[in-house]
């Protein structure tokens, strides 16, 4: 797989939608929220143009992530430090130049798709 890659959100959240036992952690430069054995991933639209994913333990969240997706220029992906981490950052523009704003790590990438929705 090639170490770097770059998505349009319009490509990846489907493609994310489809991951959800895949995540290890997810989060924003301040927060991290990491997947565990009794944790479920739910993703949805809380209005037209904010998407979210939520983690759930039985019907009660844990943790909510919100996305609006007219902020996201792009998604870069790459290989993680640790083996068998792939992360996603949803990558947005400031002043300053681009910056992270929302990151996914999971078990693979796109082009290790024969892998599924499986639990991994």
């Amino acid at each position: 797989m090639n170490d770097e890659l770059t998505l349009d959100l319009a490509e990846f959240w489907p493609w994310l939608m489809t991951h959800p036992n895949c995540i290890l952690r997810a989060g924003t430069p301040e927060t991290i929220i990491y997947d565990d054995d009794d944790l479920h991933w739910i993703f949805g639209l809380e209005e037209p143009k904010t998407m979210f994913v939520q983690i759930l333990r039985g019907k009660r969240p844990v943790g909510e992530i919100l996305v609006s997706p007219d902020q996201v220029t792009h998604v870069r992906g790459f290989s993680g430090d640790l083996d068998g981490e792939f992360i996603f950052e949803l990558m947005s523009d400031s002043d300053s130049g681009p910056f992270s704003s929302f990151f996914f790590v999971l078990t693979h990438g796109p082009d290790d798709d024969e892998q599924g929705a499986e639990v991994h």
